[in-house]
């Protein structure tokens, strides 16, 4: 992979994950988490950010998928925080309000460098699929905190689990390709600070 990237190796008792992350990519996956849907909501992620993931998780799934995605999520923030590097020249904000047939979703991220996440999802069921829905925000809670970002994710409108989880995924990438962008006339960093 070429571009901006990045890998993270992490092994516990509880899952065995390698993750390559290519923000610069064209929107290939090779993702294999053992959870169908997770694994679907993930080539979302890559094909609507245009990322290049390459993903393999061994995970307890006897126990539930808790696990496994809250770790998941760990490691793509860390990705995501070693792909960008310095920051230095990146727009560093980006929102996206993305519609998925009956679900409106709004996403909008900073790479502060502070980790935070407001949460404000409906979901009513409690799997889609085999991935339990409560664990939906543990993967955002984890990948804002990895990540070091900024993440708000609201749910506009929608009934459909399927439809708001698919969605949320889907403007989270394209908030992260927003916020990753360069804009030449940045110098440095974008921040008073001089630093982020």
């Amino acid at each position: 992979m070429s571009g901006r990237t990045g890998t993270i190796e992490r092994n516990t008792a509880e899952t065995r994950i390698r993750l390559t992350l290519n923000l610069d990519g064209s929107g290939n996956g090779d993702i294999h988490t053992g959870i169908g849907f997770f694994d679907h909501m993930l080539y979302g992620f890559a094909r609507h950010g245009l990322f290049d993931l390459k993903l393999y998780v061994e995970g307890d799934l006897e126990v539930d998928t808790h696990h496994t995605v809250e770790d998941t999520g760990i490691v793509l923030g860390k990705a995501i925080r070693e792909a960008v590097g310095d920051k230095r020249g990146i727009v560093r904000y980006g929102s996206k309000i993305l519609p998925m047939d009956d679900a409106l979703i709004l996403c909008s991220l900073d790479l502060c460098g502070r980790p935070y996440l407001s949460w404000n999802m409906n979901l009513d069921r409690e799997k889609v699929g085999e991935l339990e829905t409560e664990t939906v925000r543990e993967f955002f809670y984890a990948v804002s905190y990895g990540g070091e970002m900024n993440l708000h994710l609201k749910q506009l409108d929608g009934f459909n689990n399927h439809h708001i989880v698919e969605g949320a995924f889907k403007a989270f990438a394209k908030a992260l390709d927003q916020a990753t962008s360069y804009d030449q006339r940045i110098t440095g960093v974008l921040s008073t600070k001089g630093t982020l």
